[in-house]
């Protein structure tokens, strides 16, 4: 019911935004933004699909009220202008009409109001947690400390051209770059890393060099703080956002429901680098978590990021693992 939904809902839009190519609009992927994606990403949540189910209901009814009023402000041009109709009537009132456009939209509200209610129950409902996070923001990083696991806090700070270029080629490969300066060597430095980041299996502008991770089927409890501004932490297929304000604790909760990996971004305008806030986050199963969390607590990076990519990617995570960026 809710993909069917959804879909209408995106033939709703596509029609209402003029797009004639609808073979151009992509399909939205799980976890992270899609090429001329026109629509929610693929949710991994119970709450996510709620969520979205909500807005493409919302969005069919707001376009089917937004093309009645159009059509009835066309018949009314066309019908009662000074040269259709010379001699306007005097009439002033109109039971069945007044009382429609009173109940009508009502009803519309009615349909609107129910289940929004019952999915603001289910975004805080907070079942019992099976994990607990804390993540604090900072500029411009993120840290995500365990609370049930003593010792366990990861640090995530975005990875960068160099970054990808120094896991192919070296540390001493960049010294290449140090006679340009400003945009030019952040244009250079791009040209050059743009097809290494697919090689590596890494998202510019999402991708950190320390991911987090949670165990597929397990409820997890976000507490969300902030050492210095405000920021967001987000995961859009999760359908879980909470602000970080300073000297506050907010919370969230999810329940991913599928393996892989799940990105999101500062949602806030926190400064100069608020692009570089990225959230990446690694759905595994409870066995790979486990193996993570030891390796974490032995402060063995590499092996970490090389347990979560076998976990959710496959292939040779050994040499993938290297792709993160250095240490931390």
């Amino acid at each position: 019911m809710f993909n069917r939904i959804r879909t209408l809902g995106l033939a709703a839009l596509v029609a209402a935004s003029g797009v004639t190519g609808v073979a151009a609009v992509a399909a939205a992927g799980m976890g992270q933004p899609s090429p001329k994606q026109m629509g929610m990403q693929e949710p991994a949540t119970d709450v996510a699909r709620a969520i979205f189910w909500f807005h493409d209901v919302v969005n069919v009814i707001i376009i089917a009220i937004a093309v009645f009023v159009l059509i009835l402000l066309g018949l009314v041009v066309m019908r009662f202008n000074e040269r259709a109709n010379p001699t306007p009537t005097r009439t002033t009132h109109n039971t069945f009409l007044e009382v429609a456009w009173t109940v009508i939209p009502i009803l519309i509200l009615v349909v609107i109001a129910v289940p929004s209610f019952k999915l603001l129950y289910l975004q805080y409902s907070y079942p019992k947690p099976d994990l607990t996070i804390k993540a604090t923001a900072n500029t411009w990083f993120w840290e995500h400390e365990y609370v049930d696991q003593a010792g366990v806090k990861v640090t995530s700070n975005m990875l960068r051209d160099e970054d990808v270029l120094e896991t192919r080629h070296g540390k001493a490969y960049l010294k290449k770059f140090d006679s340009l300066d400003g945009v030019a060597k952040l244009k250079a430095l791009h040209a050059e890393a743009a097809p290494l980041w697919t090689e590596q299996k890494r998202i510019r502008q999402l991708s950190v060099d320390n991911e987090i991770a949670v165990p597929v089927g397990k409820v997890v409890h976000l507490l969300v703080t902030s050492n210095d501004v405000i920021h967001s932490w987000t995961i859009p297929s999760f359908g879980a956002k909470t602000q970080a304000v300073p000297g506050r604790i907010t919370a969230t909760w999810f329940k991913p429901d599928k393996v892989g990996i799940f990105y999101g971004q500062c949602s806030v305008l926190c400064g100069k680098q608020h692009s570089g806030m990225p959230i990446a986050v690694r759905v595994v199963a409870q066995g790979a978590y486990d193996s993570w969390i030891a390796a974490v607590k032995a402060k063995d990076w590499k092996k970490a990021r090389g347990i979560l990519l076998a976990a959710t990617e496959g292939g040779d995570a050994t040499r993938l693992a290297g792709a993160a960026g250095t240490a931390q």
